[in-house]
């Protein structure tokens, strides 16, 4: 993230700040102000004898690398870099360029990745479905659309741990030997591992009672998703379920190109879960059809990417036969699962359903 933060503060955020905070502010503002902006260590005027002597030393000593995994200057440095009353490296300016950041990119993988679901993979005959809820769609993309900045500004502290050193997250990348090829390959695969694990424990305490109805309930309104509903979370829920992946590259090394991709990844997969095209019964993969499940039956498949975890623990459930081919669209096959559905409602929600259901308005172009 730091990588990130470097190109946007020159492109960008060193301009941006420069005019909303400039920093001939400074005489106008308290000395405990000051203080809190780092200002004496912070800004540097463009013809201060500093700045010279900056640019110099810049231009003259050879960076070394290994302080932060890579040079932490790429650009060369222009007068807006030091003209804001807060400097790159204040926690403020970092917090806040981070959240705009995070936000940005969480709202656009979600967009992006669910509509380019929506119109190429989604089974849209789910619409018929009759605990499809009316005006689902919008529903899913409200919840999520206000949920993924609060999530953004909870995740935004483990990003600052990041960028400050305090992670285990590296530069360089080796793909030109086979060990270098090797080590990648098993951190993946650990992340993966490790973030499996995280997220089956933690989704299966969203499944308490108490905590189901505090967090996760708005979730599970979607009885039968569209990609949309991916990303519907609370945002306290949604975050909760993100922790394993800040907490991986905390404990553990990880290419810090390598965690970008992953978590691309990451919000790819959970839009692919939730598609409803249930291509396929894997035994190992948590997909599509298993996910399904999940939101059908409430307290069966947690897990992410595997079933592993749901099998050490007791809460695997194989996909019905029913879920493929053209079963999965024929009104005995639905009426099988609502009265199963009605079961799990009474149990996790006390039989309190206020979903809207689109029963009286079946689309009947989708078939």
């Amino acid at each position: 993230m730091d990588f990130v933060l470097e190109v946007l503060d020159h492109y960008i955020f060193d301009d941006l700040y420069a005019k909303i905070l400039p920093a001939s502010l400074s005489s106008q503002i308290s000395p405990n102000l000051k203080n809190l902006l780092d200002l004496n260590d912070g800004f540097i005027l463009q013809n201060s004898t500093l700045f010279q002597e900056t640019l110099r030393l810049k231009n003259s000593v050879k960076v070394n690398n290994d302080v932060y995994g890579l040079n932490p200057y790429l650009f060369e440095w222009t007068t807006s870099t030091f003209n804001s009353l807060l400097p790159r490296h204040n926690l403020i300016r970092e917090f806040l360029s981070l959240w705009v950041i995070v936000t940005i990119f969480g709202l656009l993988l979600y967009f992006s990745m669910a509509s380019m679901s929506y119109l190429f993979v989604f089974d849209k005959t789910i619409f018929n479905h009759p605990r499809y809820l009316k005006n689902q769609m919008a529903l899913e993309i409200q919840l999520a659309a206000s949920a993924i900045p609060v999530m953004s500004l909870l995740t935004v502290p483990w990003f600052l741990l990041e960028i400050n050193g305090h992670s285990k997250l590296y530069f360089s990348l080796d793909f030109t030997s086979a060990k270098g090829i090797k080590k990648n390959l098993i951190e993946m695969a650990s992340f993966i591992f490790f973030t499996d694990c995280g997220i089956y424990l933690c989704h299966r305490w969203l499944h308490w009672p108490r905590i189901y109805k505090a967090l996760h309930k708005p979730h599970h309104k979607w009885l039968v998703c569209t990609p949309f509903a991916s990303h519907s979370f609370h945002p306290v829920d949604g975050y909760a379920q993100s922790l394993s992946y800040h907490l991986y590259p905390i404990i553990l090394p990880l290419n810090k190109l390598t965690y970008l991709l992953l978590f691309t990844f990451v919000n790819f997969w959970t839009v692919m879960i939730h598609d409803g095209n249930h291509m396929s019964n894997n035994a190992i993969v948590n997909g599509t059809a298993c996910h399904t499940v999940h939101h059908l039956y409430f307290n069966y498949n947690y897990g992410q990417f595997t079933t592993l975890w749901d099998r050490l623990g007791g809460s695997y459930r194989k996909p019905d036969e029913s879920l493929f081919g053209d079963k999965n669209k024929d009104k005995k096959t639905w009426e099988a699962q609502e009265e199963e559905i009605e079961s799990y409602i009474e149990l996790m929600e006390d039989g309190d359903d206020d979903r809207v259901y689109n029963k009286e308005e079946e689309n009947k172009k989708f078939k």
